[in-house]
Parts: C-alpha cells; structure tokens; sequence
C-alpha cells in the first residue's frame, strides 16, 4: 500500500506544523521562515514521510475564523518556504479549496480536508483537476451517537463517494479524532471507542491515517490540561492506534512518535 507515492507496508509519521497563531499548542507555531524550515527539515531527518502544513487552526472548540486571503497567503508562503528542502510529500490541512488549489500551486501535494470534502463544495473538483490525493475525514451531522465506529464509516462513506465522483482516487482515511464531540458519551469516550476498534475501517482497503497529537481527549483522561503536558499520553494513543491498524501518524513530535510507532508495529506482527 502506497501514499502520495510514500511505501506504508510499514507506519509512517506525518509532521505538523502550524503557521497559524491561533492554534490550539503554541509549541506547533512557526511564524519565522528560518525555523519554519529548520523544523521541516528536522523533522524529516527525525524520520518525518509526510510534512502537514496548517495556516488556520481546524480545531472545533476554538474560535478560528480568520480571512481566506489571510489563509491563502499564510499556506502560500509556507509552502513555497520549505519546498526545496524535504524531499517529502507536503500535505496542506485546510477545509478551502481556494487554499488547497494555491498551496497545490506553490508546491503542495497533499489535500488533507477535515469536512471530508463536504464543507467547500469546490474541493473535491479541486483535487481531481490536480490529481492531488486526499485525506477525507470524518464530518457530517451525527444524530445518533450510540455506535462510534459504525458512525465514523457511514460518514467516511460519504465522502469516497464524493471523492470518486470528481474522479480522485488516491485517498487516506481519518476518522476524526478530537472532531466528533457529542454531549454523549463524553468526547474522550467517543474518541477511545475508535480507536479501540480501528481495525474496522480496514474494509475500505485505504491507509487510516490518525491525529491523536496533545488533543483535548488525552488531556480529559489523564487531567493534564495543558497541551504541552499531553505527550506521554500522546504516544500510549499513538501505540494502541498502530497496534490496531493505523498507516500514518499524524503528530508534533516526529521522533519519539516515531519510536512509538515502531515498537507497537513491531509487536503487531505477532498478534495471534
């Protein structure tokens, strides 16, 4: 199984980082080019096969809204920064296809949609004009909350089948970790539930790529509220979701995922 032309017979970790300061960790934010590049190429020597750009922060409790041109301008930049200096796919995380279209452009690869390509009616005809591959993540109004993980497929569902309709093929799977926040069960029980059984979405027979990174849920099971506190937890989440399944990584902190990642892989293979 390939991704963006990136191997996945064995896990691979994507690296975040945010050029946008409202972002939920601050310790994610590179504003100056000379550390945004110095991260980027860091990262890749810590072992990084994707790099995930993010000019406005997607998170759903917080209040994010800034201009589109101020996104545009902002993934542009980014993108055009670090370019010739990873010689790894570039994904851009944003829900506007104006923004995926000119970071695609300036030297992006990777369309990575948290609506799924349901909130910008123009993003999956963006992503089929280009022939950039895409991960769809779970979004879509939930009335029923009792069965997380049947859930998570119909909505992931959807969005294939918007995909395919504007003729792209190559797509990643996410279900949403952190996205999906019913008053109940409680989020980080939602959350938990996935990945518990993320073996389940091996029936679309695409890479599960998985953002479990400081988020919110970790922080409500181990009561550490800040951020910067969360990455044990960070990585016992990473373990479970590589242990059932999981192809790529989505993380802040590229090497000790990494190591994560490789022993939960490791010891996949004997699971009886």
């Amino acid at each position: 199984m390939k991704f963006a032309g990136v191997d996945l017979s064995e896990p691979q970790v994507m690296g975040v980082i945010n050029v946008s300061p409202e972002s939920f960790y601050k310790g994610s934010v590179r504003n100056d080019e000379e550390r945004l590049i110095e991260t980027a190429v860091r990262m890749v020597e810590d072992g990084a096969a994707f790099i995930d750009i993010g000019a406005k922060s997607t998170a759903p409790y917080l209040e994010t809204q800034i201009p589109v041109e101020e996104e545009v301008k902002r993934a542009i930049w980014a993108v055009k920064a670090i370019r010739d200096h990873v010689d790894v796919p570039i994904s851009i995380d944003t829900t506007s296809a104006k923004v995926a279209e000119e970071a695609l452009k300036a030297g992006a690869d990777v369309i990575n949609d948290v609506t799924g390509l349901k909130g910008d009616p123009m993003m999956a005809e963006v992503a089929g004009e280009y022939g950039a591959p895409v991960i769809v993540c779970a979004h879509g109004e939930v009335r029923e909350f009792s069965d997380p993980v049947h859930t998570v497929v119909n909505l992931l569902q959807e969005s294939i089948v918007i995909a395919e309709k504007h003729g792209v093929e190559e797509m990643a799977i996410d279900p949403a970790i952190g996205f999906l926040r019913p008053e109940w069960p409680p989020w980080y029980e939602w959350d938990s539930k996935v990945l518990a059984n993320l073996n389940m979405l091996k029936i679309f027979g695409r890479p599960i790529l998985i953002g479990v990174s400081r988020k919110s849920f970790i922080g409500a099971i181990t009561d550490r509220k800040d951020p910067s506190e969360r990455l044990p937890g960070s990585l016992a989440a990473t373990a479970v979701a590589v242990f059932n399944g999981a192809n790529i990584i989505r993380t802040h902190d590229v090497r000790e995922t990494l190591d994560a990642v490789k022993m939960a892989a490791f010891m996949r293979k004997f699971r009886m």
